[in-house]
């Protein structure tokens, strides 16, 4: 190697990443512009190799014409001068075995997508941020405290934009245009990072430092994320640490040796899904995912990661019954996994301020959400799959037999406070012949348009964030297609415009009232008025923010049968000013009226001292703003206060008034005198 390049090798880099503290890895690996020397260097991580070259475009892919030299460390490094932009490359690994196979970079900035696999030459772009003040603003926020609606998104089949294919620069406009006026907080995406195959919806990856390419270069994809972030709106992805896939180009035995995945042969294919596992307690796999996971932080200002299939890594028996090998304890834990979790977590959150990592995790493991010093994992939220399965199954049932299934409407509560839940309802549940989330729904047409507004007003009124899966918020009738776009004609028909109306009203009322959000891990937030009328399949509960002085009632009813009377329990008197019901027909339903204000009686109920009588309508959730008396006072005391004051005010001004009225006169007689 020419002597001039020796200076422009990373000794220190190569060193953080063989012992798993680096965090930006792909500064030094896969290929960088080194302008002090006018070339692009590449480094590759093949310890087992026996030879490496480098083949492309630019050289005729010619195994033989730019071999790459060992190096301290386990790499391979070579300089190549007068390569451009979108040059394609890949490493030609001579494997332990002898065998030559093409790879693609494991750390390519940008990629070829589908049959054609090979890394493609990025200089890093020229796109200019334009949302530093939203990270400012993001670096100041509490995210356990704050409102949080999630719509999560798949971008190739969300809306055809009128191009042969979905592109990241008008998805983003489109995206960011919708979800302001729908009033969600977050945009969730489906895998982004680089993946061959389209039926997998981005969940095989093979290219973790590479958006996609599908729609775009990695500049489109930041001007998205830009767009969004000036619309207000955050960006959550989806990242899959979990497992990858076994094609040949990839991470798959990657220098003829178990590099990426398990050393144990047995522990290092996935049972169910037919892909490989990677080795967790690997010092330079940690580095390699650590360092994936902050570069969407850190170049693409993301501003959340959903962990995708948590589960499957933190037990060794998944899906394996008993074939499987004991941690050193004799555990089915995989201790090495929870330890890299607890890393990850910890090295993105205190590096990104206001950022949020979420667990897709479906086991009671506990702790996801709990702090790494406490022996948590270190999560920001978790999702609540137990809310998913408990809700749906019981909405999926004649009303006849809910009364027989109560608990599946409350048991959520038992352990709502356990974690920082996200109540998700997901890609997962509308694939696979589990029907659209409206055709799950119980009854004839109009019931299951009711039975989802009632199922919606709930998740909203339930402590945890919310997340809904595109085409959720307006009745998508058939099943999410990953290969079309959804149903937008539907937003022609009443019940689906009524629904959309719907979601979006769900969404302004959460987020103006602080009771609704502020305390989710407390039951300081929460309080059960009317929990056991497993006769009427009814429920009310009370949200609460004291510090804001905010009140929410909520009440559903899950029957197709309207209460005239329906009386709830109050802890103190006051009174209840409705907010909207989902029966109102601007969403779609019947346009029962409810009283818009009710005043609480001093009649015991159940276990309180106070109730009030409301009119429920069939199959329906209402939402009621309540204000103790004891506010009511204070607030007319307040506004009496405020009157006297500004009288007071306005006494004193004409007072002043006349006065420098009175000093002008006389200084007028005065200057005449003169």
């Amino acid at each position: 190697m020419d002597a001039k390049y020796l200076d422009y090798i990373p000794a220190g880099d190569i060193y953080l990443f063989n012992t798993g503290k680096a965090q930006k890895a792909w500064l030094c690996y896969g290929c960088r512009y080194v302008p002090e020397v006018n070339a692009h260097r590449f480094i590759l991580w093949a310890p087992n190799a026996k030879a490496v070259s480098l083949v492309g475009d630019f050289n005729g892919w010619d195994r033989g014409a730019t071999p790459m030299e060992p190096m301290e460390g386990g790499v391979w490094v070579c300089f190549v001068e007068g390569l451009y932009d979108n040059a394609l490359y890949k490493y030609c690994v001579t494997q332990a075995d002898g065998r030559q196979v093409l790879k693609s970079d494991p750390f390519a900035a940008f990629s070829q997508n589908g049959k054609d696999t090979a890394s493609i030459v990025w200089n890093g772009g020229c796109y200019q941020w334009t949302d530093k003040e939203y990270l400012k603003k993001r670096a100041k926020r509490n995210p356990l405290s704050e409102p949080m609606s999630i719509y999560e998104v798949h971008l190739g089949s969300w809306k055809d934009l009128g191009y042969e294919k979905a592109q990241y620069r008008l998805l983003g406009e489109a995206l960011a245009a919708y979800c302001k006026d729908m009033g969600y907080t977050h945009v969730e995406l489906m895998p982004v990072s680089e993946y061959p195959y389209d039926g997998s919806w981005g969940y095989q990856v093979t290219g973790y430092y590479s958006p996609t390419s599908r729609y775009g270069n990695p500049d489109d994809f930041k001007c998205m994320v830009d767009t969004l972030h000036a619309a207000g709106i955050g960006v959550i992805i989806d990242w899959v640490p979990a497992h990858f896939p076994k094609d040949e180009h990839g991470l798959a035995r990657f220098d003829g040796t178990n590099l990426f995945e398990c050393k144990e042969q047995r522990m290092a294919e996935h049972p169910d899904w037919g892909t490989l596992i990677f080795d967790y307690g690997s010092n330079q796999v940690q580095s390699f995912l650590i360092s994936s996971a902050c570069l969407f932080f850190e170049e693409y200002h993301v501003d959340g990661i959903r962990v995708d299939a948590v589960s499957s890594m933190l037990y060794l028996d998944y899906g394996r019954g008993s074939n499987f090998t004991p941690n050193k304890d004799g555990g089915n834990t995989n201790l090495e996994a929870v330890a890299f979790l607890q890393k990850m977590n910890t090295t993105v959150l205190q590096n990104y301020p206001g950022a949020i990592t979420i667990a897709e995790e479906s086991t009671a493991f506990p702790l996801i959400t709990g702090k790494v010093e406490d022996g948590g994992l270190g999560f920001t939220f978790k999702w609540d799959m137990g809310f998913m399965h408990d809700t749906i199954d019981y909405m999926c049932l004649d009303p006849y037999f809910r009364s027989y299934n109560h608990n599946r409407l409350t048991f959520s509560m038992m352990y709502a406070f356990s974690e920082n839940f996200v109540l998700a309802y997901s890609h997962d549940e509308v694939v696979h012949g589990k029907g659209s989330m409206v055709n799950k729904m119980s009854g004839d047409y109009d019931q299951k348009f009711a039975s989802l507004r009632t199922l919606y007003g709930y998740q909203f009124a339930h402590p945890g964030k919310k997340l809904c899966f595109m085409g959720g918020e307006f009745g998508q009738f058939i099943e999410w297609n990953w290969q079309q776009q959804l149903d937008w004609m539907l937003l022609e028909y009443p019940k689906h415009e009524g629904m959309r109306q719907y979601y979006r009203e769900l969404n302004r009322v959460y987020q103006s009232h602080p009771a609704l959000y502020r305390i989710d891990r407390s039951w300081d937030g929460f309080s059960w008025l009317n929990v056991d009328d497993k006769e009427r399949s009814s429920i009310a509960f009370l949200r609460s923010s004291p510090k804001d002085d905010d009140y929410v009632v909520c009440v559903c009813n899950f029957t197709p049968v309207d209460y005239e009377d329906f009386v709830i329990a109050l802890p103190r008197e006051g009174t209840l000013n409705k907010i909207f019901s989902s029966e109102d027909e601007i969403y779609g339903g019947s346009g029962k009226p409810c009283k818009k204000r009710i005043s609480s009686r001093k009649t015991p109920f159940l276990d309180m001292q106070f109730s009030a009588n409301v009119t429920l309508p069939a199959m329906s959730c209402l939402f009621y703003s309540f204000r103790p008396k004891k506010e009511e006072k204070t607030a007319k005391a307040a506004k009496t206060v405020k009157a006297a004051k500004a009288a007071k005010t306005v006494k004193a001004a004409k007072a002043a008034k006349t006065v420098k009225a009175a000093k002008a006169a006389k200084n007028s007689k005065g200057g005449k005198k003169k």
